[in-house]
């Protein structure tokens, strides 16, 4: 059976990235919930673009702001930008965090504050998945934090499938439903890795990726997602 994860929170129906669309997300029970989250000037925030305008009401590049400022911006309907400490406070562990890692990042505090979370009980080793468009970052932090899983994202079809994943030792490829083909998947499962498409809405997507074989989507409407495929015997929670 396929695993439905809320691209940014239930995205399609609230703000992205915010507690809104997150509570949305676990609301209907999905099995996780994908974030971005990147270095502010003094605290880590859960939003894409590495500029605010346009996602909130604010100017800037989000690395170059304090969390003081982000906190008083507007980020769609009333909601603000959440902090990661906010995030897990939500979250828990009513289900998998995804966390993509954006390129303004800052990862040798970030290690000793997931550690810290984890020791304190308010998040799991089992439930936490960072992936990253860098897999730089992927590598780093995978040495310094040899049990955690990791997501290696791409939008692309390499000459060599999901090798460059498996050199990683990521936990799983998070692949563009357009750059996607059965040999691709194939590979990536012979070696072990979970495969997880993104982002899939439309009906169509759905039924060409569980005629792939993957093993989960991303999507922005997470409840209309969820009720399709458990209409058509595709899910089961």
């Amino acid at each position: 059976m396929i695993q439905v994860l809320a691209h940014r929170g239930a995205s399609g129906s609230y703000p992205e990235n915010t507690l809104a669309a997150i509570q949305a997300a676990l609301d209907v029970g999905v099995d996780g919930i994908e974030l971005d989250v990147q270095s502010c000037a003094d605290d880590y925030a859960i939003i894409h673009d590495t500029w605010l305008d346009r996602t909130t009401n604010g100017v800037g590049r989000v690395n170059q702001q304090p969390q003081s400022y982000l906190a008083q911006l507007d980020a769609g309907k009333g909601q603000g930008i959440p902090t990661l400490q906010q995030v897990f406070d939500t979250i828990g562990t009513q289900t998998d965090i995804n966390l993509e890692l954006k390129h303004t990042f800052s990862l040798d505090k970030f290690v000793d504050y997931i550690e810290d979370h984890i020791q304190r009980g308010v998040i799991t080793r089992e439930q936490l998945l960072l992936s990253s468009f860098d897999h730089h970052q992927l590598l780093w932090l995978k040495q310094k934090l040899p049990w955690v899983r990791i997501g290696a994202l791409t939008a692309s079809i390499p000459v060599h499938y999901a090798q460059f994943a498996e050199s990683l030792h990521a936990y799983s490829i998070h692949m563009d439903k357009n750059f996607i083909n059965h040999e691709y998947v194939l590979d990536a499962k012979t070696r072990g890795l979970k495969v997880f498409a993104y982002t899939v809405d439309k009906q169509q997507d759905i039924e060409l990726m569980l005629d792939l074989g993957v093993d989960g989507i991303f999507t922005n409407f997470p409840c209309q997602t969820k009720m399709y495929l458990q209409r058509i015997g595709a899910y089961e929670r």
